[in-house]
């Protein structure tokens, strides 16, 4: 390999491990001068490391090939980032809602000889928020730093995010992970980092589910539409499964059907902690309806994963709502009841339990790529095989084709285990525990039941507000239990970053900070 050559391989790895580090100090770094910082280097590189990604790509060369043309659609670029910096400025609340709207909406781009749905709205969204905040940071021109009361979750999310970079070093398919590093990790730890300067008003909460639930309504009028058809937009994989298949699904505008159904899920969550706290008959009759509609586009997903996400959600509304124990005595009941009809009724549900490949089938393929991860895991358990590296090292070690080893094994823990080993599962598992204990800490079940009686409407509000924000995080990690795609979903971030400015130990240090001299008067929890 010669200089210039190991220069080149060399320049890419390092910037990756350099955005991460941005990433991290913009998650953990308290002073707003240097967060400010922190976020312009990470801009910068991943700009940098996604034009260099890209750069080969007949889409990229057809705007390079007409100077005027991207210079053209530069400028457009930068304007409407300047224009949306400027109305989250004067209006900070409209960027969570300006964050949720955008949240669905891919565009495909070509990268590596492969095609890529990117949330390129999303990004806009967030360089408008970046510019918003360091507008913010100049005419404040204060280096001090709040106190961050879930500071727990931002190091473990800045560990993990850190660690995966540096675990790309040494990855199978380092091109992979940079994709995930770019595309998803950087630019939705930059989300986070956001969306917890945003002061979460009952007002902004409804008006966010108010945006999803019309989203929502929307993409499954699309589904209805494709399901009376019988046409899709695109994913040919779905389109010529469905011509072999007894059933037809559907996927809206997503291009996959499980990632309609996760988005279907997650706001059916959000619904029925409104409708389950509602005191009011006509907003809960409404909601009762939305979820109606909502449950018919989920239906005809045909996704069993979004199903059991949105189980666990109902799940854990109902032990917020009512009773704990009961409702996981109900929750084993369930499970021990559906997995003895799944036994006993083999035949009539055209399952084969008792083999590899009845039981293949019945998971559509996870079960193998279950049992590969772990062989994966069990041939290098430290360090595992690379940040993103799981598809191909699947196909290089258990000699499997593409169609086999997809990219990843569709369970998150074992997704890591393989590709980052023990060390990257304790990050995983630190991440995850850390948003457990942000969300459900504090005596939250205890005081979540008494929705507005004590504390006022508002106060009330952010209640049940955590509650469903803690219900659709146990949906969210449910679902990547069979599917995958824990923090490449941008929902992740935001409902983390929501639900950590919801927390009461948030509300109250918030309190304390805006009222030193009352500090010998007790104030709620989740005022």
């Amino acid at each position: 390999m010669g200089p210039a050559l190991a220069v080149g391989s060399a320049a890419p790895k390092l910037g990756v491990v350099l955005a991460a580090l941005a990433a991290a100090g913009v998650l953990i770094d308290r002073p707003a001068l240097r967060r400010g910082l922190w976020m312009s280097l990470a801009l910068v590189l991943t700009a940098v490391l996604l034009v260099g990604r890209i750069a080969d790509t007949d889409q990229f060369r057809s705007l390079t090939d007409q100077p005027l043309r991207l210079a053209g659609l530069g400028v457009v670029a930068f304007l409407v980032a300047c224009l949306l910096g400027a109305t989250f400025a004067r209006h900070p609340s409209a960027f969570p809602i300006a964050v949720v709207a955008v949240l669905p909406f891919r565009i495909p781009i070509e990268a590596a000889g492969t095609t890529t749905n990117l949330l390129v709205p999303l990004y806009i969204v967030i360089a408008g928020g970046c510019g918003a905040l360091a507008w913010r940071v100049w005419r404040a021109r204060d280096g001090d730093g709040a106190e961050d009361p879930a500071r727990l979750l931002s190091l473990a999310l800045a560990a993990f995010v850190v660690l995966y970079a540096v675990q790309a070093l040494y990855s199978r398919d380092f091109d992979t992970a940079l994709e995930q590093v770019v595309f998803f990790l950087v630019p939705f730890a930059l989300l986070f980092a956001l969306l917890r300067e945003v002061q979460w008003t009952r007002e902004v909460v409804l008006g966010c589910l108010g945006v999803l639930v019309v989203l929502a309504v929307v993409f499954c009028a699309i589904g209805f539409w494709e399901y009376d058809r019988r046409e899709l937009f695109w994913n040919p994989k779905v389109i010529t499964a469905n011509q072999f298949e007894s059933y037809f699904r559907v996927n809206s505008v997503f291009w996959d059907p499980n990632v309609y159904g996760r988005f279907l899920a997650l706001v059916m969550t959000g619904v029925a902690a409104f409708l389950l706290w509602s005191r009011r008959s006509g907003p809960a009759l409404a909601a009762g309806a939305v979820l109606a509609v909502l449950w018919g586009g989920l239906v005809l997903t045909f996704s069993q994963s979004s199903f059991a996400a949105l189980l666990a959600g109902l799940a854990v509304l109902a032990a917020l709502r009512w009773d704990v124990r009961r409702t996981i005595a109900a929750a084993c009941v369930g499970v021990v009841l559906a997995g003895v009809i799944a036994v006993a009724f083999q035949d009539t549900l055209k399952i084969d339990l008792g083999s590899s490949s009845g039981l293949n089938k019945v998971t559509s393929g996870r079960s193998d790529l279950i049992g590969g991860g772990l062989e994966l895991f069990a041939n290098r358990p430290v360090q595992g095989y690379g940040s993103g590296a799981f598809g191909r090292a699947y196909r290089q070690e258990r000699k499997g084709n593409q169609q086999q080893a997809v990219s990843a094994s569709h369970t998150m823990p074992v997704t890591v285990a393989a590709e980052q080993g023990l060390v990257g599962l304790a990050a995983y598992l630190a991440v995850v525990g850390a948003a457990l204990l942000t969300l459900f800490g504090d005596g939250a079940f205890a005081r979540v039941r008494q929705g507005a009686r004590n504390g006022g409407e508002a106060a009330g509000g952010m209640r049940v507000s955590r509650a469903a924000l803690a219900a659709m995080f146990v949906a969210l990690i449910v679902h990547t239990m069979v599917y995958a795609a824990f923090l490449e979903d941008p929902f992740t971030w935001v409902i983390l970053a929501a639900g950590a400015s919801l927390a009461p130990l948030a509300q109250l240090n918030a309190a304390r900070r805006r009222a030193p001299a009352a500090r010998q008067e007790p104030i709620p929890a989740a005022t």
